[in-house]
């Protein structure tokens, strides 16, 4: 008999009918990407994830990983009771450092930011998604969105870091009919017509993704661009 697939599975390949696919696909390929790129720059390595969750992309990390240590409050699936601005572990102590869709959460960015860069070990790197545009979804709060330029300057301000790179989620087309999506969802389900929601929802994904390959200014983080998330990578000196 094959063994249970680990939590998570609509994290790692969520489907295109579903007002979260933009996010949680870029998300999912990108990390999937990060971890082998880790084992190539480190070798083995040791893995907190920060507001883990469930911990649906610790799978993408178990080829290379020696440790992967959830940390997250309220959560039984978590390995340490701990938050984003209080991590419950040594200086150091960790090769690679995840923390995705938190920031927005967090009561103190700043701080949490400073508590990746302490846990990370020197010569270390700290992976870290979180919100362009997005509606207002407390889980239990909902605080903050940044700009590429905003993210880079939190980073930059709170620590001493080799390296900060901030990379777009998608372009404005993707983000209009992600954001258009969430509202037909609601309308079609308040409706209950679930089936007109996920078909308009994956003709509104697909189409955005379509004019933001053709339209490469779209993507580009300048001004009057809109966008879904963003990824950070930060390497930590040695």
């Amino acid at each position: 008999m094959a063994a249970p697939e680990p939590p998570g599975a609509d994290r790692r390949r969520p489907r295109k009918s579903r007002i979260t696919y933009h996010v949680r696909a870029a998300l999912a390929a990108w990390l999937q990407g990060e971890a082998k790129r880790a084992h190539d720059d480190f070798g083995r390595y040791r893995v907190l994830d920060v507001g883990s969750g469930i911990k649906p992309y610790a799978p993408f990390f178990a080829p290379y990983a020696d440790s992967y240590v959830g940390v997250d409050i309220r959560n039984p699936a978590a390995d340490v009771e701990g938050s984003a601005e209080a991590l419950p572990v040594e200086d150091g102590s960790f090769d690679l450092v995840l923390c995705t869709q938190v920031l927005e959460h967090v009561e103190d960015p700043d701080k949490a930011v400073r508590e990746l860069h302490r846990v990370t070990s020197p010569g270390g790197r700290v992976l870290t998604s979180t919100h362009g545009v997005q509606v207002y979804h407390p889980s239990p709060t909902d605080y903050w969105r940044w700009t590429h330029a905003g993210l880079a300057l939190l980073f930059e301000r709170n620590a001493e870091w080799e390296s900060v790179s901030v990379t777009p989620v998608g372009g404005a087309a993707t983000c209009l009919a992600a954001t258009t999506g969430v509202y037909v969802d609601l309308l079609f389900r308040k409706a209950h017509l679930p089936p007109l929601a996920h078909a308009s929802i994956w003709t509104l994904n697909s189409l955005g993704a379509v004019v933001d390959r053709a339209v490469p200014s779209l993507r580009k983080p300048i001004p009057g661009s809109l966008h879904l998330n963003f990824h950070v990578v930060a390497d930590k000196p040695r």
